[in-house]
């Protein structure tokens, strides 16, 4: 008995206590899965003259104005699911097709695109090992609904969906990182959060979570990522989940 006291007091005050993981572009390829999206509905509508990749990139850049609107208090929270239809509807307009003009079916169904995404090559596998060492969780900016269709159609193995939705703000508002770990129960020191921004592990780390950083070169088509300037030295620095499990210590598959 003695034996285990002295064990139990030596362990790191600070140890990890669950993995938190950003989504889109971390776990999920968007670009690749929203260009393939609109590739089929510009078919649908004849407009092959789009390139459905420059148009997935101009939705993907709606993304955070429409949450600013939230994040500043100039309007209330609303569903990331609601800003997707909303931006869509914007960018559709500014390439003159007229969203009344459209099926409510067929553009929901776009608009609803972003709860479809395909997993990166390594993300089931790494989640699962993962999972067998630590809790992991998301720490999106998207609603429940949206991650959990994601997470049953790409069979990404959460423990829990929390999040925007969970903690009634969007990242990276200290209150979406210290709001996940006090659901969590635990402290942000021992909440981890994986992550392939540097933007959003710069605000978990100033809220005092641990990061773990995984590369992710053809998030954005190849192109340099847009945050690169905000890169430190993070806890963890990985190009895949499995080499994070590896890192971690977790059992193989």
């Amino acid at each position: 008995m003695k034996l285990v006291f002295y064990l139990t007091e030596l362990e790191p005050k600070n140890m990890i206590r669950a993995l938190a993981f950003d989504v889109f572009g971390t776990v999920v390829d968007w670009r690749t899965s929203i260009a393939r999206e609109v590739a089929f509905f510009l078919t649908q509508i004849d407009r092959n003259d789009i390139d459905s990749a420059v148009f997935a990139d101009e939705w993907r850049g709606l993304y955070q104005p429409a949450m600013e609107e939230c994040r500043s208090g100039r309007r209330p929270y609303a569903r990331l699911d609601i800003l997707n239809r909303e931006t869509l509807e914007t960018l559709l307009a500014r390439h003159d097709i007229a969203p009344a003009t459209l099926a409510e079916a067929t553009l929901q169904h776009l608009a609803y695109a972003w709860r479809r995404l395909a997993p990166w090559p390594d993300s089931v596998a790494g989640l699962t090992r993962l999972k067998a060492l630590l809790p992991i969780v998301t720490l999106s900016n998207a609603n429940t609904a949206l991650s959990l269709e994601m997470a049953r159609r790409a069979r990404l193995p959460w423990d829990a969906i929390l999040g925007a939705e969970s903690t009634g703000h969007y990242k990276p508002l200290p209150q979406a990182y210290l709001g996940t770990a006090d659901i969590l129960g635990i402290a942000p020191e021992e909440l981890c959060l994986v992550a392939a921004h540097h933007s959003d592990l710069a605000a978990a780390r100033a809220c005092g979570l641990a990061t773990a950083y995984v590369a992710r070169p053809r998030e954005y088509g190849g192109r340099p990522a847009p945050d690169r300037a905000a890169a430190q030295a993070w806890d963890h620095d990985v190009t895949s989940l499995i080499e994070l499990a590896d890192r971690l210590g977790a059992p193989p598959a």
